[in-house]
């Protein structure tokens, strides 16, 4: 008798406790939900140690001048499209530090495309087309553990010789044979069965989160619980450098203002002028041997 593959995912397990969830008023519907995604947080605290140690990784992979490549399907694709796209605004990065690799290219990030996700061969091409290298962290994240696609670009990279490192929400997942690390986020079923876009998703995002802000903070992206390497390229970017650099200088909003013009709108760059009372070019400079770290700049290490 041929059995399905899926079966036996506790992602693809219908939940007990909303068999009748179609029968039920909005209020009800809307509780049983909140209640539900309370599994999330304990999922992600089962997981710390491993997350704890995928973030050495990445700062490893990041201090020696290698990438972070997540690789993903569906809904685990986009979050790895967003973490991606939010780290140049955010931390300073280059557009080409943390990339996103989506089954289905850039058009199935706004409208899905069934069936991508089931060729394993586009995913060892799309992981070849980036040609990885032992300083990279590909990381593969699948809410099944078995998307063919999520799988090649993995198999791909431990060809390769690049570390290795999965996300998904299937207990027990083979996956695990794939990678160097795995992080396993045991949400147990979803409200409506199969729909991982829900806890799954939920789940996967907090730890994205967890991993590349904890890496970034590591290699001196933030001063404190600032973001110091903002990208003060909007007016809201521009009003939050300021007030950056206002909380540690400690000059008023509009000294500091004229003060991160004078820096080019470079907000570390900008609280080194001041602090260590230099030029722009000599702040720069001192920044560059800190290794981007203001910390370092301004001996407080």
């Amino acid at each position: 008798m041929t059995r399905s593959k899926w079966e036996g995912l506790r992602t693809e397990a219908a939940n007990p406790a909303t068999r009748d969830i179609d029968t039920l008023p909005i209020h009800e519907i809307v509780q049983l939900m909140t209640d539900d995604v309370r599994h999330v947080f304990d999922a992600v605290d089962r997981a710390k140690d491993a997350i704890g140690q995928g973030v050495q990784m990445l700062v490893d992979a990041l201090q020696s001048g290698g990438r972070i490549v997540l690789v993903g399907a569906g809904t685990s694709g986009r979050l790895g499209v967003l973490e991606a796209a939010e780290m140049p605004p955010t931390f300073g990065v280059d557009p080409r530090t943390v990339v996103a690799i989506m089954a289905g290219g850039r058009t199935a990030v706004h409208r899905a495309k069934e069936g991508v996700e089931d060729d394993r061969a586009a995913g060892d091409r799309a992981l070849v087309r980036l040609r990885p290298n032992k300083h990279d962290v590909v990381i593969g994240v699948s809410a099944s553990g078995v998307t063919p696609f999520v799988r090649g670009a993995l198999s791909r990279a431990r060809r390769v010789g690049t570390h290795v490192m999965g996300i998904t929400c299937s207990a027990g997942s083979d996956m695990r044979e794939l990678v160097d690390l795995l992080v396993e986020l045991n949400v147990g079923p979803e409200v409506i069965a199969g729909s991982t876009r829900l806890k799954a998703g939920t789940a996967t995002k907090v730890a994205l989160n967890l991993l590349t802000t904890s890496a970034m903070i590591r290699i001196g992206k933030t001063f404190g619980n600032l973001m110091v390497d903002v990208q003060a390229n909007s007016k809201k970017l521009r009003d939050r450098g300021t007030r950056i650099v206002s909380a540690i200088t400690e000059l008023g909003y509009d000294d500091s203002l004229r003060l991160l013009r004078r820096a080019k709108w470079n907000v570390k760059t900008a609280i080194v002028m001041h602090k260590r009372r230099l030029t722009y070019d000599e702040a720069k400079t001192c920044l560059h041997a800190a290794g981007g770290s203001i910390r370092r700049a301004l001996d407080e290490d």
